[in-house]
């Protein structure tokens, strides 16, 4: 699945890469920035975390004018005079002028490393309002960005990952030198897939997926440890043969009627008696006034 999302080519799409102190997803990133360069779209990076020469990516010539950074790392703030991008400019009208100076008219996808710096400086429904208008747009046909999960509340995560068509989990592995990625993916009908690989990302930011460590539907029997009988070492048997089970099913339980016996009791008999009721004047029942009777 995780290929799959990287290789999405849907209109609309916003995948979150949810990182750690433990495991940096950065790279991961630069894979999605590879893939959307060879299916030549134009790539803009809004740059907060780190400096441009950390997050430029292996191409050739055709690709690097295509990749339009923007940055953001070095004046975050504005502290300086006309700084090429400050966390103050995230807004839905700042971001479509700096995509409007791209002379490219192809697909753009947008690369924001990282949310956690704009969070810091914008509260969080602001930030979703702005990725929501991102995405209705037009100009933006997908938005992959960076969040370090370990630095929000779990309810400021979840806003943001609720916005989401797909979510990456990177995580590292407890053998080896692969990453763990959990991938959550959302379809336009509501249904949500899960699913988690262990791959590694090559020289050339090429991701390969190495194996599968769960499969939704499916149980892993490896794993899982054998359940113990409760019946196995008592002094009495709990369980029937096969010879007493049929005679439980032949056995007729006393509440239970026969037709026989049903046909018996609804026959009338000579002699039965009979219930006769005869109204008197009491029970004239007004439903106008319910009340009638009463001596009030």
């Amino acid at each position: 699945m995780l290929l799959d999302v990287i290789q999405c080519v849907e209109s609309g799409r916003f995948v979150i890469i949810q990182d750690s102190v433990q495991c940096c997803g950065r790279q991961l990133l630069q894979s999605f920035m590879c893939a959307a360069l060879k299916r030549e779209e134009v790539v803009h990076v809004l740059a907060f975390d780190v400096a441009e020469e950390d997050l430029r990516v292996p191409s050739d010539s055709g690709c690097a004018q295509r990749l339009c950074f923007h940055d953001g790392y070095t004046d975050p703030l504005g502290w300086n005079d006309s700084p090429p991008l400050t966390v103050l400019q995230f807004s839905p009208g700042e971001i479509h002028a700096l995509l409007s100076r791209s002379e490219h008219p192809k697909p753009v996808t947008l690369v924001i490393d990282s949310l956690s710096w704009v969070l810091r400086h914008h509260p969080p429904a602001v930030v979703c309002q702005c990725l929501q208008e991102l995405r209705r747009g037009g100009a933006v046909r997908s938005i992959v960005a960076l969040l370090h999960s370990d630095l929000h509340q779990q309810g400021i995560v979840g806003s943001l990952c609720h916005l989401a068509t797909a979510i990456v989990t990177v995580a590292p592995a407890l053998r080896g030198h692969h990453t763990v990625a959990k991938t959550t993916r959302r379809t336009r009908s509501g249904r949500v897939t899960q699913e988690e690989e262990c791959f590694i990302i090559k020289e050339d930011l090429t991701v390969t997926v190495q194996k599968q460590t769960h499969h939704p539907g499916q149980r892993d029997t490896e794993q899982e440890e054998p359940q113990a009988d409760p019946a196995a070492h008592l002094t009495f048997n709990l369980r029937l043969s096969e010879a007493e089970k049929e005679a439980k099913d032949k056995l007729s339980l006393p509440f239970v009627f026969s037709q026989e016996k049903k046909s018996a009791l609804l026959q009338p008999r000579p002699g039965a008696g009979q219930i006769i009721y005869e109204p008197d004047a009491n029970d004239d029942f007004d439903q106008e006034d319910p009340d009638d009777d009463l001596d009030v």
